[in-house]
């Protein structure tokens, strides 16, 4: 960015951008691009309201209820394939390993570039093709009983979901007024955790009810159902108004907030904050998801039941999960969300620590109270990593999703160490990572703080007492203009003294 030596100077280059006359947001909603969009330049989307915002955030939320339900059927599927095809456990693992490695590869290779070379709207479309394509794959991979057709399959749906949370994480966070970012995230995901409880229940309920172990004609159907919707979906995004934010306009938005935030542009290899952020974000997601593959084996040792009581339980861990994300929501519009990232990774600390110890239905309510405090880690963590990247917004947030693939590991090695062990002492696996994690809050409360909570206090996107959005150039067009009423210069005056 610009540094300006005149404060005249600085006043007029807020309303242009390389000597024209910036977009505003009101534009940056009428011009919808479907085409791609120079990530460069800047599109007006930098200040857009909360009411500008709502459309396209909630269409975008439908991906994250995708992403969950498609999370929420890996563990049944999971099952149904063991069963059918007659593998080992750990052999059913691969699916897993299938689905999360695929955002290892994805999002710091063709994802990234695809977000950043031609925007959200077509990164949409390609995540969504990319998964209805995967879905697709079930069919043959189902008439063949191909165990490595299954997990090829489920590798390209895990590409799909990935490209798609490349662009939908960092959409929701950046589109709309920037003190709001976190509660934006946290609500959106927070119908992801909707999916992981609802695809279990139907899965159980309708799709494979009364059908043989042997049969998976229902999951060539759900899939063929599945395919069918995204690829609906990738249509009704090519039409819908989704307006494009660029890395130019997060490099806008934080010099604009630079007064309470002390932004400064710095090179990609300095953003300290991000790499912690990856680092624990990585940490974090394996944990998570080795504490929920071994949560209805755990259930089972510690309160002696069967799976299907253990798969009861777990539902109802699932459930607190999604309560946890509405309630962390509800205190990030009163509470600092770095404090609530601190105090819910304090409750998943001490209560994993809890469940290694305690015997019985104690144990399992302890690990149910771990699914209620993990709930709004991720998106917490994501939103506070990218806050102040500006103009490296899109490529740090593709890293934060990479570090999905976590999930791949810690339940590989949360299983070994059950096997060698116990299913309570294996949680210790989950407690190193959840610990890695632990770190990173006590680092944003401790050196970040003044940064983030001047994103907090940040107005941008807020309208003043004539109706115009703060940030936007209607709005420095208009202060300017009452500058130069009271120093008794025109406007026209001053644009042409450039």
């Amino acid at each position: 960015m610009v540094l300006f030596r005149k404060p005249e100077e600085a006043e007029f280059s807020m309303v242009t951008d390389h000597g024209l006359r910036r977009p505003s947001n009101v534009e940056a909603m009428q011009h919808q691009h479907r085409k791609s969009v120079s990530n460069k330049g800047l599109t007006g989307a930098s200040a857009l309201t909360v009411r500008q915002s709502i459309f396209p955030i909630t269409l975008v939320t439908i991906l994250f209820f995708l992403w969950g339900f498609a999370y929420g059927l890996l563990d049944v599927l999971n099952a149904k394939f063991q069963n059918s095809l007659g593998i080992t456990a750990a052999k059913a693992g691969g699916l897993q390993g299938a689905y999360f490695g695929a955002y290892l590869i994805g999002p710091p290779t063709y994802s990234g570039w695809i977000v950043r070379k031609f925007g959200y709207r077509w990164t949409f479309i390609a995540g969504l093709s990319i998964y209805g394509v995967g879905a697709l794959m079930f069919w043959p991979s189902a008439v063949y009983r191909s165990f490595g057709g299954f997990c090829g399959s489920l590798f390209i749906v895990g590409s799909g979901l990935s490209t798609l949370e490349t662009s939908a994480n960092p959409f929701i966070a950046t589109c709309g007024p920037p003190r709001l970012s976190e509660f934006r995230l946290e609500l959106s995901q927070s119908f992801q955790a909707i999916g992981s409880v609802v695809a279990p229940l139907l899965a159980s309920r309708v799709f494979f009810k009364e059908t043989d172990d042997a049969d998976l004609s229902n999951v060539q159907w759900t899939y063929l159902g599945i395919a069918a919707f995204v690829f609906l979906l990738a249509v009704v995004f090519y039409f819908a108004p989704i307006p494009e934010v660029t890395d130019a306009d997060m490099a806008l938005q934080a010099e604009q907030s630079s007064g309470l935030t002390g932004y400064m542009d710095k090179p990609l290899k300095k953003q300290y904050k991000l790499f912690f952020g990856v680092i624990a974000q990585f940490c974090y997601v394996g944990a998570q998801v080795g504490v929920a593959a071994q949560f209805i084996k755990y259930s089972v040792e510690s309160a002696k039941i069967s799976d299907a009581a253990g798969s009861d339980r777990y539902a109802i861990g699932q459930g607190l999960f999604a309560i946890g994300r509405f309630a962390a929501a509800g205190l990030m519009m009163v509470v600092k969300p770095r404090w609530v990232l601190l105090v819910f990774m304090t409750g998943v600390m001490i209560f994993i620590a809890a469940a290694m110890g305690i015997q019985g239905e104690g144990g399992v309510a302890m690990l149910s109270l771990v699914l209620f405090f993990e709930s709004c880690v991720f998106p917490t963590i994501f939103t506070l990593s990218i806050r102040g990247l500006g103009r490296h917004t899109k490529r740090g947030s593709s890293w934060i999703v990479a570090a999905v693939s976590g999930g791949a590991l810690f339940p590989a090695l949360t299983g070994l160490a059950a096997d060698h062990m116990d299913y309570h002492r294996a949680m210790c696996v989950p407690l190193i990572g959840f610990f890695v994690a632990f770190a990173f809050p006590i680092y944003l409360n401790t050196v970040c703080a003044k940064e983030l909570d001047g994103f907090r206090e940040s107005k941008i996107g807020y309208q003043d007492e004539d109706g115009l959005a703060m940030g936007d150039v209607k709005h420095e067009e208009r202060r300017v203009s009452i500058m130069h009423e009271e120093k008794g210069v025109l406007p026209t005056e001053k644009e042409n003294a450039y």
